[in-house]
C-alpha cells in the first residue's frame, strides 16, 4: 500500500485488545492515527467529534466489535445508518469479534460492513482489509 491512512479507529470494550491491536497497527505503520473507543456510544461520539467538513481526523477504516456493553457492534451499525452522509461516505467498517453466530452472521450480511474478521487481528488480516478497500 503505498498511501498512509490519515485515521483508524479501533471499537472494542476490551482494554487488552484495543492495546494489542494499536501496537499492531503501529507496527505496521499503514495510519498516521488511531483512535480508540470502548464501544458504540463511544465510537459514534468519536464520530461527530472527528468527522466535521474541517476534519482531518475522521477515520477511514474502523474496526468494531460486536459485543460490547452499552451498545454493541449492531446497535452502532442502525444508529451509524442514520448519521449525515458526509460523516458516513468514506469509512470503511469491518466487524472484529470472536462471535462467528450464524444468526450474527445473517444480521451482519444487512449491514454496512465491508468485511468481517475474526480475533484476533493480525498483520496478514490487516494487508487483505487494505488490499480489499485500499489498493
Amino acid at each position: 500500500m503505498s498511501r498512509k491512512l490519515p485515521c483508524t479507529l479501533l471499537v472494542d470494550d476490551d482494554p487488552t485488545t484495543n492495546y494489542l491491536n494499536r501496537k499492531l497497527l503501529e507496527r505496521m505503520n499503514f495510519t498516521d492515527e488511531i483512535l480508540v473507543a470502548l464501544n458504540g456510544r463511544e465510537a459514534l461520539q468519536v464520530l461527530d467529534e472527528h468527522c466535521q467538513a474541517t476534519s482531518e481526523t475522521c477515520p477511514s477504516l474502523l474496526f468494531l466489535d460486536v459485543n460490547m456493553p452499552l451498545m454493541d457492534g449492531f446497535e452502532f451499525l442502525a444508529a451509524y445508518q442514520k448519521l449525515p452522509l458526509a460523516e458516513r461516505k468514506a469509512i470503511v467498517i469491518v466487524m472484529l469479534t470472536t462471535s462467528v453466530h450464524p444468526r450474527d452472521m445473517q444480521r451482519l450480511e444487512q449491514l454496512p460492513v465491508s468485511g468481517f474478521l475474526s480475533k484476533p487481528l493480525t498483520e496478514a488480516k490487516v494487508q487483505q482489509i487494505l488490499a480489499e478497500n485500499f489498493a
